[in-house]
């Protein structure tokens, strides 16, 4: 039995003048049913709400971005979840409702009571479907898309498979529109195959196949297999788990040895990063090695930001570049008085540091 995580984009679960596309959505539930009866247990990241809800109602005025989100996700999620509701119905599967926002991942304690609820409901046979909190997100507090909000919950639950359902059948080594262009079928841990991505996007949806390989990639390296594949291909949920060689897909293979459950969460809270941390030539190179340490004052050139202890903080060297994540030991008055001195407590012990690759 395996733990599978299964995120629809909204192109998949939507048609062109934005009602849902009932007869896709069904199939999708046919297959999740499926998975379920083979012993799998499934959670869905579904999009599609503020399609839905676009597809339902007219503004009687002009909206801005926020308003729009905020109007269409509230009429889209009821009607999205009823849909889901009379489909697994008829599986006699029960489903529950989990809207959750960026910003209860920012919390350790929000975050584990979050795992905790999706686990008992799995424990108790309901099917949880997740999506974001749209009336209650500002812009600057939403996800990327539901593309980074299906790899945190992948990691939070330890899936042992995430499946993103896209309209395309995975990473192409180019433009996949282009006959020359192939499908990676395999994706190795720490591989780079971003530069084969085509930065574009359509629909509905806000990310695009960029932000879907960056996620890929990042929750591959904390142990969770990932798999691209096109939602409108017929029975594909079930063969990329059971038969994956029938399906075309692309898949990014896991670390042998992944990540505690903490550092999952510190290796994806760089966005919620109260502050930022600035260290010399060496302590960046001594971070960056194979060896377990911790960051010390000493090599701490820079504080910028205000954060109380056990806030996350984002980690950068000497040219800018992002090194790591961690949860401070210290608040960022203490960080200051302390950056560059020698023989001090560490400022982010190992335990909660996370390196990026």
């Amino acid at each position: 039995m395996a733990r599978i995580v299964v995120k629809i984009g909204s192109n998949v679960l939507t048609r062109k003048d934005g009602k849902p596309n009932v007869t896709n959505m069904s199939a999708i539930v046919d297959q999740v049913a499926e998975l379920r009866e083979k012993g799998h247990e499934v959670i869905m990241i579904s999009s599609g709400a503020v399609a839905c809800g676009r597809g339902a109602i007219r503004p009687s005025r002009q909206l801005d971005k926020v308003e729009e989100r905020q109007l269409f996700s509230s009429v889209g999620q009821i009607r999205l979840i009823n849909i889901y509701n009379d489909l697994f119905s008829q599986y006699g599967i029960v489903i529950g409702q989990v809207l959750t926002q960026k910003e209860n991942f920012n919390s350790r304690t929000s975050y584990l009571n979050q795992r905790g609820c999706m686990i008992t409901m799995l424990a108790n046979g309901v099917l949880p479907i997740v999506n974001e909190n749209d009336t209650a997100s500002l812009t600057e507090l939403m996800f990327t898309d539901n593309d980074e909000l299906s790899g945190l919950i992948a990691t939070m639950v330890d899936a042992d498979t995430l499946v993103i359902l896209s309209n395309v059948d995975g990473i192409y080594t180019g433009n996949p529109a282009d006959p020359s262009s192939r499908l990676i079928r395999k994706v190795s841990p720490g591989e780079d195959v971003s530069g084969n991505v085509v930065a574009s996007k359509s629909g509905f949806g806000r990310g695009g196949m960029g932000t879907k390989c960056g996620i890929a990639g990042k929750v591959s390296e904390e142990g969770v297999r990932v798999i691209i594949a096109c939602g409108y291909r017929q029975n594909v949920l079930v063969d990329v788990i059971e038969n994956p060689e029938a399906v075309p897909h692309t898949e990014f293979e896991p670390v042998t040895q992944p990540l505690s459950s903490l550092k999952r969460w510190i290796a994806h809270s760089g966005s919620f990063a109260k502050g930022r941390l600035k260290v010399d030539e060496k302590a960046a190179e001594v971070l960056r090695s194979d060896n377990a340490v911790s960051l010390l004052p000493v090599g701490v050139t820079a504080v910028e930001g205000d954060w109380e202890e056990g806030d996350i903080v984002n980690i950068y060297d000497h040219e800018d570049n992002l090194i790591g994540v961690g949860r401070s030991a210290v608040s960022s008055d203490v960080a200051r008085d302390l950056a560059g001195k020698k023989g001090e407590r560490h400022l982010v012990h190992y335990d909660y540091l996370y390196i990026e690759s």
